[in-house]
């Protein structure tokens, strides 16, 4: 052993360890005894006046019939002999092993069940509408070979055993037994929970989607009352309230059934002729008459039960299967139009509609012997999918909120903006004429003057007479602004135009160690003026010269055709714009310049907006700066 290296024997150990626990494990769960099948018994009719008492039965071995089980699934009973109205099932024990023993009946038929193992009863249920019943009874050594009697009554005629017979430990049948009826329990809890929480933000909604929320409320809280109340785990656990489950689920279902017309109205709209109008219609009448016939059930103690009977228990059912073949087709039809909600509805509608419908059709085939089972779970796909389309419904109106927030925001400073150049017009127009007089017989004067005063005297005239001149290019843009307007409009070529104000500017871009390229197609026609065309462009392009950096300052012209417009780019790669400098562009007395007063710009702007055209301006700090300009264009 010493030479063994450490490393092996503790291997070996955690083998040895983690596969002990395993072979006590797999050998304790041979010894587990698992639950066996009862495949046969014996059935004895009986009739309506019968009241289940075990004195009827006992001692009698001669008129007992044998039935048999076939595959796991109990044979339907002999449908000549339903009238009888009770029936009586015997069957006998086999040796149990286990102290804590149990028998579980998958479903047996009845209104009223009642069970005796020997002659001491130790289960039954009451009356109710309900008549499949899930049953669970406690067993012990000492009833090996017991004999066990099942009495059944039930005035729809299907009576007896249906589905599977279990006998074993009482552990493992238990988990079994709850398992089957408590998942509905959940299932239909959590939909009922969920419309709940709905409704308590119905107060925060105003009327925003109000009447479709509410409905889609209705039809989850309908749906999860169904599920609830359909379930085998209430009438096992809690009987006395079995007439409350069958009435709530008659209720939720003819409440639920208006809802859903009402909100597949809303996605879908009317239809064709108005189908799903005229269905939302028709289902709220029938709805009106069987709750009021439900109600007289109740109040009368179940005497006046002829129209509950009549719409309730016999008609609902058709009601239901062409209430959901109407929605699916329309539902459908919407769909292969590309209607992207109607599409979601179709997916999940269609699968619930489909197998809803199915079932129904099966369980009045087999009549009423068949315990629907996948509509519950068809259903949520269902409602995922009407949660689906609501929640697509409010992204799409929080988008929309958000965008009309940003036009609101851009209307707002579009007006602030109105507002200032309202102002300023009527300012310009109300001075501007008052002001020009004065400076012209001011600047008259000066020049008269210049003749008589020394070369001393004569800088500071000039200095005064540019400083008029610059008051007089002021005012004529007060004036241009004022008065946008334009007298003269004719067709203009915007390569000729160009040519001119290319030769303006040019000198000018050369001084600024600049250059200035143009790529102007000759067919590029709109209307308007000519000079304040050029104004508004020499303003424009000269802002892009004061802006050149060094001897490397490029200014590209370009303009094109689209879609009905004329866009002309100015583009340079001067010093540009920071973010509150281009917001502020086009403000009166904003200008980036030492001596500028922004009323160039302004102008620009007023100019441009009064040839019916839009003005933009994109820039980056350190790389330049692009201006883009369209107007409508005229075709000669």
């Amino acid at each position: 052993m010493r030479n063994v290296p450490k490393a092996i024997i503790i291997l070996w150990m955690t083998i040895w360890i983690i596969l002990l626990p395993h072979g006590l494990v797999l050998a304790a769960t041979d010894q587990i005894q698992q639950p066996e099948a009862i495949t046969g018994w014996e059935v004895k009719w009986g009739n309506a006046n019968d009241q289940g008492f075990i004195s009827e039965v006992m001692g009698e071995d001669e008129i007992w019939e044998k039935q048999s089980a076939d595959r796991g699934t109990i044979r339907s009973l002999d449908r000549t002999k339903q009238h009888a109205g009770s029936l009586w099932t015997r069957l006998k024990l086999p040796t149990l092993q286990d102290e804590s023993s149990a028998i579980r009946f998958e479903n047996i038929k009845g209104t009223h069940i009642v069970i005796y193992l020997e002659a001491r009863k130790i289960y039954e249920n009451y009356h109710y509408n309900y008549d499949n019943n899930a049953v669970f009874l406690p067993l012990s050594v000492e009833n090996s070979g017991d004999t066990l009697y099942i009495w059944s009554q039930n005035e729809k005629g299907w009576l007896g055993i249906q589905g599977a017979v279990e006998i074993g430990p009482y552990a493992m049948l238990q988990e079994k037994y709850i398992h089957n009826g408590l998942i509905d329990v959940i299932l239909g809890a959590t939909f009922v929970f969920t419309s709940l929480i709905m409704v308590s933000c119905t107060f925060f909604l105003g009327q925003f989607h109000k009447g479709l929320w509410i409905s889609l409320c209705v039809v989850m809280g309908s749906i999860g009352v169904m599920v609830i109340t359909y379930s085998q785990f209430l009438y096992t656990f809690y009987q006395v309230y079995g007439d409350l489950y069958s009435l709530l689920f008659d209720l939720s279902m003819l409440l639920g059934m208006p809802a859903l017309c009402y909100f597949f109205e809303q996605i879908i709209g009317p239809g064709v002729y108005g189908i799903f109008t005229k269905l939302r219609k028709i289902q709220w009448a029938y709805s009106t008459v069987a709750v009021l016939s439900l109600f007289i059930y109740v109040i009368t103690g179940g005497q006046w039960d002829g129209l509950y009977n009549l719409f309730v228990q016999h008609v609902v059912g058709v009601v239901l299967v062409i209430l959901l073949t109407i929605l699916l087709v329309g539902t459908i039809a919407k769909a292969l139009q590309r209607n992207r909600e109607a599409i979601l509805l179709a997916s999940g509608f269609g699968t619930f509609s489909l197998i809803s419908v199915l079932e129904l059709l099966w369980y009045y085939q087999r009549n009423g012997t068949y315990h629907l089972f996948w509509w519950k779970w068809s259903m949520v796909a269902f409602v995922i999918s009407l949660i689906a389309i609501l929640g697509s419904r409010f992204a799409e109106k929080h988008n929309k909120v958000l965008q009309y927030s940003k036009e609101l925001e851009l209307f707002n400073n579009e007006l602030q903006r109105s507002e200032k150049m309202e102002i300023i017009s009527e300012l310009a127009a109300s001075v501007a004429h008052e002001v020009r007089n004065p400076l012209q017989v001011t600047r008259g004067f000066l020049q008269l003057m210049t003749e008589q005063e020394d070369n001393k005297n004569k800088g500071y005239v000039r200095i005064a007479l540019e400083e008029l001149d610059r008051a007089s290019g002021i005012i004529t843009d007060f004036l241009t602004f004022a008065k946008p307007e334009f007298d003269h409009i004719v067709s203009l070529n915007i390569s000729n135009e160009f040519d001119h104000i290319e030769g303006i500017l040019v000198p000018m871009a050369n001084l600024e160690g600049g250059k200035i390229t143009t790529d102007i197609p000759p067919n590029l026609h709109i209307r308007g003026n000519s000079s304040k065309f050029k104004q508004a462009f020499i303003n424009i392009i000269k802002n892009s010269i004061e802006a050149l950096q060094g001897g490397q300052g490029q200014i590209d012209i370009w303009a094109y055709s689209q879609e009905g417009k004329v866009k002309v780019h100015v583009r340079d790669n001067g010093e540009g714009m920071s973010e509150e400098a281009l917001s502020r562009l086009g403000e009166p007395y904003f200008s980036n310049k030492i001596k500028g007063t922004g009323l160039g710009m302004m102008v620009t702007f007023r100019i441009v907006e009064a040839m019916n055209g839009q003005i933009s301006f994109t820039s980056t700090k350190g790389v330049g700066t692009e201006a883009v300009v369209s107007f409508p264009e005229f075709i000669e």
